[in-house]
């Protein structure tokens, strides 16, 4: 990289998230691959430096990816406008995100581990009765299905992404295609999928789809895991991914996760995260993401699951929200914590105790559960219709115990609780 280039990005970093929204003007600090063929896509985001051969271009005040055509320069990204509302819209005061995006594969081993027999009809019948069950949208904002059921019908012939938006909930869609050994790095993944993500991008938003997410996963280990390699491989498709997502008008969900895995102390997993998260966000920065349009799923700051001692609740919310505060710009309007295996009470404690916390927190601190969401009322249900029900109704309490700590309001007593309906009617009341 040239002195004037490194000049350059780090002249850029400093400046505030707004500025990172206006386009800026070709210099030479910025170089990117021209595209060699008419018509060709390039990076969405990312300004070009002029060619020799390209006929002049303009670039309009919104900040739009563009396409070389007979006619010359052509924007191809839709304004931000609407992005920032909908990520709004998706944590409104008490909302979360149900990850209904388990792949097949996934799904069948939690099926096939209570006897239910893993198939297409059977899924859709799971997930139809979690994205039926009644008052849902006064908990979930948004839920994140995976290729297979964004297909689907429900059992009455309605789309099931249809049934969802038609309550009021937002659909979203997982697009990375899985993570995979990453080369010349033992031990550790790239989540791949950036090949042909444009058009599939496009397909998800014609069938409903109005976020989308992608996972990048981390280890930790006693030799050096995660190194340097790992982290800006990640980082960097995680960049390249929000912003085809915000190219094609869908607000990405970026979910860059430490794994719970090993039996590191809470202090290591607070300086990896803090350090994937860096990296994210000045990746980020670089591809000009809008951060207004944007959410993040990160890990809690807790200690490896094979550690002998573990942290109390008030430690991983103190380590976590330290860990935000000092990697997170507070232009991103949410926060939406995976659960990462944890104990569905446990992972509903820790975000209750993060949303308690005194200090500035800038972003909506939420949701973003699977398992945590999912695994008590799987337990009931069974596969069995005569549970539908009973299953619902511990979907339901699970929902309402995670808004109510979504706004610090979580106590142990709401765990006796049952039923569709509740008595605190000042639950999602504004404060």
């Amino acid at each position: 990289m040239s002195n004037l280039m490194v000049m350059a990005v780090s002249s850029a970093r400093p400046l505030a998230a707004a500025t990172a929204r206006r386009a800026l003007p070709v210099t030479a600090g910025f170089r990117v691959k021209m595209a060699s063929q008419r018509g060709q896509h390039i990076l969405p985001g990312a300004p070009r430096q002029p060619h020799c051969r390209a006929p002049s271009r303009r670039l309009s005040a919104h900040r739009g990816a563009l396409r070389f055509t007979p006619e010359g320069w052509e924007e191809h990204m839709p304004t931000m406008s609407g992005l920032d509302e909908t990520a709004r819209a998706i944590v409104a005061d008490g909302k979360g995100i149900l990850a209904a995006d388990e792949t097949v594969s996934t799904i069948t081993k939690r099926l096939t581990a209570r006897a239910i027999e893993s198939t297409a009809e059977r899924r859709r019948a799971y997930r139809e009765m979690l994205f039926s069950t009644p008052d849902l949208a006064a908990f979930i904002g948004g839920v994140i299905l995976q290729d297979e059921t964004i297909r689907q019908d429900s059992s009455t012939g309605i789309p099931l992404i249809e049934l969802l938006a038609g309550r009021g909930i937002i659909p979203g869609i997982k697009v990375d295609a899985g993570v995979h050994p990453l080369a010349g790095a033992p031990g550790e993944f790239v989540a791949e999928g950036l090949d042909g993500l444009r058009g599939r991008l496009e397909e998800y938003r014609e069938l409903g789809a109005r976020f989308a997410k992608w996972r990048a996963v981390f280890i930790i280990r006693d030799d050096g895991l995660p190194t340097a390699k790992c982290i800006h491989a990640n980082a960097h498709a995680l960049a390249r991914y929000a912003a085809l997502c915000q190219e094609q008008g869908l607000v990405p969900i970026v979910e860059p996760e430490v794994l719970m895995e090993g039996a590191h102390a809470l202090e290591r997993c607070e300086d990896v995260t803090g350090r994937v998260l860096q990296a994210v966000f000045n990746e980020l920065f670089d591809a000009r993401v809008s951060l207004e349009g944007m959410l993040l799923k990160p890990n809690m700051i807790t200690p490896g699951q094979g550690r002998a001692g573990q942290a109390s609740v008030q430690e991983v919310a103190e380590a976590t929200l330290r860990a935000l505060t000092r990697h997170v710009p507070p232009a991103v309007p949410g926060v939406v914590f995976l659960s990462g295996g944890q104990d569905p009470v446990l992972a509903t404690q820790h975000l209750n105790a993060i949303n308690a916390l005194d200090g500035p927190k800038p972003w909506k601190l939420s949701f973003s559960y699977g398992r945590a969401l999912q695994d008590e009322a799987l337990e009931v249900w069974r596969g069995r219709r005569e549970h539908v029900l009973a299953a619902q109704q511990a979907f339901h309490h699970r929902a309402w115990c995670d808004s109510a700590a979504a706004l610090g309001r979580y106590s142990g007593d709401m765990e006796g609780e049952a039923g569709f309906a509740h008595p605190d009617s000042t639950l999602h009341a504004p404060h």
